[in-house]
């Protein structure tokens, strides 16, 4: 909690810039496509809180970070092959040097990690980010936590908080405009509880209904649509002869999950109130695991999920959103990327809410 609390305001300081652009944007009065500008929000703050730069996504598009994070999710068909070969034959791809990860993009990532440790100790600059937890760590223990092992954690975060944060935001924003009921309640209790006053840490953590809407867009959209796990010991499964043997890869369906009727009635329908504490009582926690579960749980989880709902925040103080008839319905999803993102784009109209807070 403390270190989330540490990164904070750098996370505000991004979703206000992102808000800049909302406004810029919105004076033309034509429908807004915000995925490329929530990427360019997730960019940031990760850029900022992981590794210390400034990115400035919306000043310059082109930035070789943002490059880099989109490159990492492009669905391309050499990418698709390469996640099969990694996950089916893990052993096999590590003796042909198969990677999952672009080699141009983890060597970006490890000179950037690379450049900023030695910059700050050469400079003896320290600032509240996730790379200078790292670097307090290396110190602390006098363990030679190697740069490599510092790139690839910061490298996780980064994953872990990217992709996570944009897609949830752009989903929630998708169902909120189709159910202004939902989004005028989210809309009451942000402002009830901020006033005038300007988002801090604390009431982000007191938003309860927020947390149902966030909850349920991850029931309906979980970011990774499935999870591989290994099994730490022989399982027979039950009513069956099936032996899933130790050490086997086993798949597991998080969609499925998420939309089994058995577990969430009429799964299509976006309701927060399945994510009340009573109705969250009456289900098996695994059957929401949106970042996974067990020793291998997310590591930027939290933080992705603190850096939606600053983003859901600033948006929904400032602006009603409704979906505009460009949005080509039913949405369809993009069968080849690795996380779950749309084929189309979703339009959203923004209209102001009477007076701007940040």
């Amino acid at each position: 909690g403390g270190k989330m609390r540490m990164m904070f305001p750098t996370l505000l300081d991004c979703g206000k810039q992102m808000l800049d652009e909302i406004n810029r944007l919105s004076l033309k009065n034509d429908p807004i496509d915000i995925k490329e500008i929530l990427g360019c929000y997730s960019t940031d703050v990760i850029g900022s809180c992981a590794f210390g730069l400034e990115c400035n996504s919306f000043k310059v598009p082109d930035a070789e970070f943002r490059k880099n994070g989109r490159n990492l999710f492009k669905p391309t068909f050499k990418r698709k092959l390469r996640v099969f070969l990694v996950a089916t034959f893990p052993t096999l791809c590590k003796l042909l040097g198969v990677v999952f990860i672009p080699k141009e993009v983890s060597d970006f990532f490890l000179n950037v990690v690379q450049e900023v440790i030695e910059y700050r100790e050469k400079n003896n600059v320290h600032r509240n980010d996730f790379m200078q937890i790292l670097m307090d760590l290396r110190n602390k223990n006098n363990e030679e936590l190697s740069i490599k092992q510092m790139a690839a954690q910061a490298f996780v975060f980064f994953i872990a908080g990217f992709e996570t944060s944009a897609t949830t935001i752009n989903f929630c924003l998708f169902e909120l405009a189709q159910h202004p009921e939902i989004q005028e309640k989210v809309r009451g209790e942000i402002e009830e509880l901020l006033q005038d006053e300007e988002v801090t840490y604390d009431c982000v953590e007191k938003l309860k209904y927020l947390d149902q809407v966030i909850d349920e867009t991850l029931r309906k959209y979980p970011p990774v649509p499935h999870l591989s796990r290994k099994c730490t010991n022989d399982y027979q499964m039950p009513g069956t002869n099936t032996v899933l043997e130790k050490n086997r890869r086993v798949y597991i369906s998080v969609l499925g999950l998420h939309r089994d009727p058995e577990y969430y009635p009429d799964p299509e329908n976006f309701d927060p109130e399945r994510f009340s504490e009573e109705n969250k009582l009456k289900r098996h926690p695994f059957t929401f695991i949106p970042f996974g579960e067990g020793p291998r749980n997310c590591i930027g989880s939290r933080f992705g999920i603190m850096q939606t709902k600053v983003g859901l925040i600033l948006l929904l103080r400032n602006y009603r959103v409704s979906l505009n008839a460009k949005t080509e319905l039913p949405l369809t999803m993009e069968p080849s990327a690795l996380l779950m993102t749309t084929r189309n784009k979703i339009w959203l109209d923004f209209a102001k809410v009477d007076a701007a807070k940040l």
